[in-house]
């Protein structure tokens, strides 16, 4: 796990392509234009768990999967948290 410090300055970094925003809609089922600025609420969460592998961020919070490019900042994609992903962060019962 990364720094916490260190992932909560990289949050006003983060952004998306026109092309990302419409696939993170379509995961999210949202509705919102504005999706960066949920995502980043998201983000913000104490609850998160934040996980670096290789060049991306891996976030867990709120049920979703977020990830982000470690040297661009820009949010890749989002997707609901699947049991596959339990190897990746600390899951108690």
């Amino acid at each position: 796990m990364i720094e916490e410090k260190e992932f909560d300055f990289l949050i006003d970094k983060v952004h998306s392509t026109k092309m990302g925003i419409e696939r993170i809609k379509t995961n999210m089922k949202l509705e919102n234009d504005d999706v960066v600025t949920y995502i980043k609420k998201l983000l913000q969460k104490k609850d998160r768990q934040v996980i670096r592998k290789g060049k991306n961020y891996y976030v867990l919070t709120s049920g979703y999967v977020i990830t982000i490019n470690a040297s661009s900042y820009t949010i890749i994609t989002v997707h609901p948290f699947r049991s596959k992903d339990e190897e990746n962060f600390n899951i108690s019962d």
